[in-house]
C-alpha cells in the first residue's frame, strides 16, 4: 500500500524536523557529558559517554509518555534547574582541581554516568516534547528521534572533551552555559511564572547572573579557602 504524496511529504518533513531538533539540542547535553567524562582517564571516556547517553535515552523514552502532563507541575523545572546548577558547580570543581593528575584516576565510570544521566534528565523535558511534537504521534519517528540523539551526543561529547583538553578555558565556558540552562529552567517553572510573571528582561538577567556565578563562583570560593 503506497502512501499518498501528501502523507509522504509530511513524513519527510517530520523526519527532517526531528533530525534538526536532535542536532540543535545535542549541544546542551553534550557539554555536561563532556565535562563529566573529562575527569576520567582517556581510555574510559568513550565507555562513560556511550553508557551515559544510552541510559539517558532510555529514560527519555519513558519521559515521553508523561512529559506533556508533568511539565506544568509546579516546582518540577525549578528542581531541575537547581540540579543543573549543582552539577555545573560540581563539574567545574572536578575539572579545575590543581595537581599533576587532579583526580582523574579516582573518578569512577559509574560516578560520571550518574552525573551524565542526572544532567540529561534535568534538561530533557523540553527536548522530549520537541521531538514528540515533531513526530506527530508516529511511534517509529519518535523512537528514531530519541535514538538518533545517542550518536549525536556521543560524537559531540567526544569532540568537546578533546577541545577542553586543548583549551582548558572552555571548561568555564561550558559551566557558564549550564548555569544559563539552569536559570532558564528555574525561570520557566510553572510556579515562578504563576506567582512572579517574569518579564523577558528578568529571565535574561537571571540566566546571565547564574552563568557568571557558576563559572566564576567556585574559583573565588576556592581562593578564599586557600
Amino acid at each position: 500500500m503506497h502512501a499518498a504524496p501528501g502523507s509522504l511529504a509530511q513524513w519527510l518533513l517530520a523526519f527532517l524536523s526531528i533530525v534538526f531538533i536532535d542536532i540543535v539540542l545535542a549541544g546542551d547535553n553534550a557539554i555536561a557529558i563532556a565535562l563529566a567524562a573529562r575527569t576520567l582517564p582517556k581510555e574510559k571516556r568513550l565507555l562513560a559517554i556511550s553508557l551515559g547517553a544510552g541510559v539517558a535515552v532510555v529514560l527519555r523514552i519513558a519521559l515521553t509518555f508523561v512529559a506533556g502532563r508533568i511539565l506544568d507541575v509546579a516546582y518540577l523545572k525549578l528542581a531541575g534547574g537547581l540540579m543543573i546548577l549543582w552539577i555545573a558547580v560540581k563539574l567545574l570543581l572536578d575539572n579545575t582541581e590543581e595537581g599533576d593528575e587532579p583526580t582523574a584516576q579516582a573518578r569512577s565510570v559509574w560516578r560520571a554516568i550518574g552525573l551524565i544521566v542526572a544532567a540529561d534528565v534535568s534538561m530533557s523535558l523540553d527536548n522530549v516534547l520537541a521531538v514528540a511534537g515533531a513526530s506527530h504521534g508516529n511511534l517509529v519517528l519518535l523512537l528514531f528521534g530519541l535514538g538518533l540523539s545517542i550518536p549525536l551526543v556521543v560524537f559531540a561529547s567526544n569532540l568537546l572533551s578533546a577541545l577542553t583538553e586543548k583549551y582548558p578555558l572552555l571548561v568555564y565556558f561550558g559551566a557558564a552555559i549550564l548555569g544559563k540552562i539552569g536559570g532558564e529552567l528555574i525561570m520557566t517553572d510553572a510556579a515562578i511564572e504563576r506567582f512572579v510573571h517574569p518579564a523577558p528582561v528578568l529571565v535574561w538577567t537571571v540566566e546571565i547572573a547564574l552563568a557568571l556565578a557558576v563559572s566564576a563562583g567556585p574559583g573565588l570560593w576556592r581562593r578564599r579557602r586557600a
